[in-house]
């Protein structure tokens, strides 16, 4: 009796179905991209207006950040950690820096916004500190209301093309939400991070517009 009693094709045929629906598997457990779809509310036109970020001049900012561990991996394990925000505007306000100190994790991060009053639109960068390098592409948008929304295209740490979201919502006088989701499918967002934000005194919590040491 031998091992396998079909013919030598019938078994080719049948290694090359079973090949098949094992790369079909693979690709069905890996997000895929879709080709001409786009993630819910995905645009990068949204605009807004140079007093959108009026709400977080004046005071400093407490905020409880909570980060994703691993993005595109269906993670539900979160690290959370506290900092310190302070924000200065220059050029009447069509340009806003805000310094976000976290001193569990012993490193800062510099939000720069500028705003197009021909585009009517901010566009957002970020530096960390670990590297000083201005990250790109920007972050596209604006608020409407109390909502703030921003869009662009990026690639993840794993160098995954993702698309990138940010949201705002400010809730009331004292306290906002900002949320970081990617979408690895065009389909479907992921949140990978989120900052809850409460309104404190800036001559305690910041010095010359920079969070205290």
């Amino acid at each position: 009796m031998t091992l396998f009693s079909c013919k030598p094709y019938t078994f080719l045929l049948a290694l090359s179905f079973a090949v098949a629906a094992v790369a079909a598997a693979a690709a069905t457990d890996s997000p895929q991209a879709a080709p001409g779809e786009l993630p819910p509310g995905y645009s990068t036109t949204v605009t807004g207006t140079t007093h959108d970020f009026d709400y977080f001049m004046g005071s400093g900012w407490l905020t409880t950040q909570h980060r994703l561990k691993a993005t595109g991996v269906g993670s539900k394990e979160w690290d959370t950690f506290s900092a310190t925000l302070c924000e200065t505007p220059y050029l009447g306000g069509m340009a806003t820096v805000d310094e976000m100190y976290m001193p569990s994790k012993g490193t800062a991060g510099l939000t720069l916004r500028s705003f197009d009053p021909a585009k009517q639109q901010w566009s957002v960068y970020w530096i960390s500190s670990r590297d000083g390098l201005l990250e790109l592409p920007a972050m596209l948008g604006g608020f409407h209301g109390k909502q703030g929304e921003f869009y662009n295209e990026d690639h993840d740490a794993q160098g995954r093309p993702v698309k990138v979201r940010f949201l705002w919502t400010l809730r009331d006088h004292d306290h906002a939400r900002w949320e970081q989701a990617f979408s690895y499918d065009n389909r479907t967002w992921e949140t990978n991070w989120i900052g809850d934000f409460v309104r404190g005194d800036r001559a305690k919590l910041c010095d010359e517009g920079r969070p205290r040491r």
